[in-house]
């Protein structure tokens, strides 16, 4: 999945993050394009790690994600936030981490940390929204599927997510994001 493209393809979003933070376009773009990798390595790491992807199909089959992407205008709403503060805590494991996650952004956006901080938990939901959304239109269920089974139609829209150097296969991904951990 390329989530940079669903920024360009979807202008809607940009305004409304650009309209929740009091920023303007240009900068509500750059924060969120800033932002996403970080939140992208994240669940690529957590979804490499034992039990992790199936951690993450079950997020996505219970968590209505998806209506983050469906209504923009929930991102700021003070459960959205919730949610996305709650994703954000399972990516990078705590608030330290987000911050930061928000200041080395900072650094390569111009955009002030705190925003960023602010931003993060709206990314984290939209992040999740793409993947449920992209899972539901997989031709399968997600439970029980192995990282490494590849063309599977079990992993559905995930495996273009995992698959990290767009070579077709999530073997090797996942295994080089798991030998950093051992």
């Amino acid at each position: 999945m390329d989530l940079k493209q669903l920024i360009r393809d979807n202008p809607a979003l940009v305004g409304q993050v650009a309209s929740q933070l009091g920023l303007e376009k240009a900068d509500a773009q750059r924060g969120i394009e800033s932002l996403l990798p970080a939140v992208s390595r994240g669940l690529r790491n957590n979804a490499s790690k034992p039990g992790g992807l199936e951690a993450l199909g079950a997020a996505l089959a219970g968590g209505n994600h998806a209506r983050y992407l469906d209504d923009l205008a929930t991102l700021g709403q003070a459960s959205s936030l919730a949610d996305g503060n709650a994703i954000l805590g399972h990516i990078f494991g705590g608030k330290e981490q987000s911050r930061n996650v928000a200041g080395h952004a900072a650094r390569g956006s111009g955009i002030d940390s705190s925003t960023l901080r602010q931003m993060l938990p709206m990314i984290a939901s939209l992040v999740m929204g793409a993947l449920a959304k992209q899972q539901a239109g997989s031709q399968g269920p997600f439970e029980g599927t192995a990282a490494g089974q590849t063309g599977s139609p079990q992993l559905g829209g995930l495996e273009s997510f995992l698959d990290m150097d767009g070579d077709g296969s999530v073997i090797d991904d996942v295994l080089n994001l798991a030998q950093k951990f051992l």
